[in-house]
């Protein structure tokens, strides 16, 4: 081949130089070394690659693999590397740090309140209670009614001395309060009472009777005379206390005083009823 050999294999050796130049630089050194040794030995016989062939046999036999294997570098993700155990971070106990449990605090301030929720579904029924005990027994009852109306069909003329007027016919007497032979009403419910009295005059005579609360004159009824006969009323509320009487009473004669009634007709009337008890607040 002669000179023309010699050139190429020159040519051939610049360009594994250029291209092998960024891979050296990552080989470690003993493979570099390595390297450089057998570029050297192909520039020394190019002209007979049989016998290079079998010199680079012989130099990376599997007996010199292994004696190369412990100078050369190796990455740790190369296969057939060992497997380096994970040394675990050191754990704390942290009970032995713990220290006493201290003092309770101050309560702090309430907050705030919250907004009204909304009202929440009706829940179920709940199962019936058991029967409760009985209680202890009320006061004794008392009657808060009384009421009374009554007439007379008899007419009646004065005399010389003050008359009951007593009424012979029963409209209401309620619990029998109004005693009809003595012509009085009889309190056993004290409090507040409306009464009323109607009666017909007598023409030409005088009408003179006064509405009695035991004793004490408490209004009066009167009709002067005339040629004709017409009906006079009076009313009046009265506060009474128990066994107070309420009656009317016709004045006496000193002049001729009379009220007119028949059997026919019910002319003269008296009433009453309670409005309100004392024992109501």
């Amino acid at each position: 081949m002669g000179s023309y050999g010699q050139g190429f294999v020159l040519g051939c050796c610049l360009l594994l130089a250029i291209a092998w130049g960024p891979v050296l630089s990552l080989v470690p050194r003993g493979q570099q070394e390595q390297l450089e040794w057998e570029e050297k030995e192909q520039l020394q016989s190019p002209l007979d690659p049989e016998k290079r062939d079998e010199d680079t046999h012989e130099k990376y036999s599997p007996s010199q693999g292994k004696d190369l294997s412990t100078s050369r570098c190796r990455r740790c993700c190369d296969p057939g590397m060992p497997v380096y155990q994970t040394i675990p971070a050191p754990q704390i106990n942290i009970t032995i740090l713990k220290g006493e449990k201290g003092d309770r605090g101050d309560r702090g301030l309430q907050g705030k309140y919250g907004k009204t929720g909304s009202t929440g579904a009706r829940g179920h029924i709940g199962p019936k209670g058991q029967k409760g005990s009985m209680g202890a027994p009320g006061d004794r009852c008392k009657s808060h009614y009384a009421a009374f109306s009554v007439g007379r069909k008899k007419p009646l003329h004065s005399n010389d001395y003050f008359q009951p007027v007593v009424f012979d016919t029963q409209f209401v007497n309620l619990y029998k309060h109004f005693n009809m032979f003595t012509g009085k009403f009889y309190c056993y419910v004290p409090g507040i009472y409306f009464f009323s009295l109607n009666v017909h005059t007598w023409n030409q005579k005088e009408t003179y009777l006064h509405i009695m609360k035991n004793e004490e004159e408490v209004v009066i009824l009167y009709a002067q005379v005339s040629d004709r006969s017409i009906m006079q009323s009076q009313s009046l509320m009265l506060e009474l206390r128990e066994q107070d009487e309420v009656w009317v009473r016709l004045f006496k004669g000193e002049r001729e005083n009379a009220i007119f009634s028949d059997e026919f007709d019910t002319y003269i009337t008296f009433s009453g009823y309670l409005v309100k008890p004392a024992s109501e607040p």
